[in-house]
């Protein structure tokens, strides 16, 4: 028994005819007959006389349909209770950003959800893509951003957006393009270990370990920020998020270079540990997330 054959004979006793309600439940005759049948059967009552003309609807039938009446109400009232509770977006939300990905996109969707749900109690953490897998599995927190994909298969991740990292630095002679090939014969700086952009650079790129700084001089970087310096200082490349270089100054813009055959990208998504997900909640912030960082990319 479901909610269908209870509409079913709903429409039938409105109607006085199997035609006419299967018409009206956008059903064929065939399928609705077979599932009033069926109920029939599983209830062990005739509902309809079918001989009558109209079709008439039992003595056992009638008291049948008053209580179909009242579980098909409930189960309409659920469902637009369902819904009010989906449109509803409030309370706090505890939100893992990591590094690579915070210092361009809070500027850009903070202000604008904080203004739109004012109910929403956004608290954010940035942390490191080891800790964040952590803590959403731990419920420390509701939901993450970070770059996929990632090799924690018991995680929900959902795309956001892809954006292309755009090569930073300087070239002998002043040139302005390089192959993806040539890169692994560079010297890139990159930040330390523990960065999943790190390694994902070193992947596309197929870089090998290579000497960024003199002998007697260590650097582990956190931040693009440094890099740039690093760059700027020793000469060299990194490898920047587009989001990113939307905030350079116009004279930095000036050192970026082409890379000719072909573009480097990476996915950003937002991911959640199930258990602990707020569905309504986790589904609009991807919605709107995705949307205004789009618009900047």
């Amino acid at each position: 028994m479901n909610i269908q054959q209870l509409e079913y004979i709903l429409a039938v006793d409105q109607l006085k005819s199997f035609s006419k309600a299967a018409d009206y439940c956008h059903v064929t005759q065939a399928t609705l007959s077979a599932m009033v049948k069926k109920l029939e059967e599983q209830l062990d009552i005739v509902i309809f006389d079918r001989k009558a003309n109209p079709i008439a609807t039992t003595e056992n039938g009638r008291e049948v349909l008053v209580q179909a009446q009242q579980v098909v109400a409930h189960a309409n009232a659920l469902l637009s209770s369902s819904k009010a509770i989906n449109q509803k977006i409030e309370g706090k939300v505890k939100l893992g950003i990591i590094p690579t990905i915070a210092s361009s996109v809070l500027p850009l969707i903070m202000k604008p959800l904080v203004e739109k749900y004012p109910l929403l109690h956004l608290e954010i953490h940035e942390v490191t893509t080891n800790q964040l897998v952590k803590d959403l599995r731990e419920g420390k927190l509701d939901v993450g951003i970070l770059s996929t994909p990632i090799s924690a298969s018991d995680l929900e991740t959902s795309l956001l957006y892809v954006e292309d990292l755009l090569l930073y630095g300087y070239m002998n002679g002043g040139e302005k393009q390089i192959s993806k090939l040539a890169l692994s014969q560079q010297r890139i700086f990159l930040l330390q270990e523990g960065h999943c952009l790190r390694d994902q650079i070193i992947q596309l790129c197929d870089l090998k370990k290579n000497k960024s700084l003199p002998a007697n001089l260590s650097v582990e970087s956190n931040t693009f920020d440094t890099l740039l310096n690093l760059v700027d200082t020793f000469q060299g490349m990194t490898l920047l998020p587009s989001l990113y270089v939307r905030q350079l100054s116009e004279s930095r813009k000036q050192h970026l270079l082409n890379i000719i055959d072909g573009s480097l990208r990476r996915e950003v998504s937002i991911c959640y540990y199930r258990p602990y997900a707020k569905w309504n909640i986790i589904r609009r912030l991807q919605e709107e997330i995705s949307e205004l960082v789009t618009v900047g990319i």
